[in-house]
């Protein structure tokens, strides 16, 4: 299933007067800039720069201090999630297990690197550090769904899985 990265802002007019009416609740407010990226986000769903400009804008601030908290609290993302969220566990038990050969095979299987999302914007794929589930490593989660002692190609199937039941 190769596919581009979605890349294309779609935001809504509804959507727009939503982050206005936020932003208006919180620029005057000292640290107001933290409520607002994390109201954009859920309105959104991530925060691309088109939202971030509308920000700055209306909170009457530069760019690069919305771009500044948006990338150093993990907490907010710019780009796109997926409906269903993989994350591979890449802590030391996993690891040492061959996550990082599930996560290659992910990518592979959907044409997606770690951090992007499908252009259909089914899926997107992220490493994280540790799930808390040593003694089931390796282990991958989809949709907060933990799947332990994964494959390569157990790793596949799960996520053809979620394919088939889209269809």
């Amino acid at each position: 299933m190769a596919t581009e990265t979605k890349s294309t802002f779609r935001g809504t007019p509804k959507q727009e007067r939503e982050l206005k009416k936020v932003i208006e609740k919180y620029k005057k407010i000292p640290g107001g800039l933290m409520p607002v990226l994390q109201e954009a986000q859920a309105i959104y769903g991530y925060l691309p720069v088109e939202v971030q400009k509308i920000i700055a804008d209306g909170m009457g601030i530069h760019l690069s201090e919305v771009y500044g908290v948006a990338t150093f609290y993990s907490q907010f993302s710019l780009t796109p999630k997926g409906e269903h969220i993989i994350s591979v566990c890449l802590g030391t038990a996993c690891y040492v297990k061959g996550a990082d050969k599930i996560l290659e095979a992910i990518e592979e299987e959907l044409g997606i690197k770690s951090g992007e999302c499908t252009a259909d914007g089914m899926f997107s794929i992220e490493a994280c550090r540790c799930l808390g589930a040593c003694g089931l490593a390796p282990v991958m989660t989809v949709d907060g769904e933990v799947y332990g002692k994964c494959t390569p190609e157990s790793a596949v199937e799960i996520i053809r899985s979620y394919m088939d039941k889209e269809d």
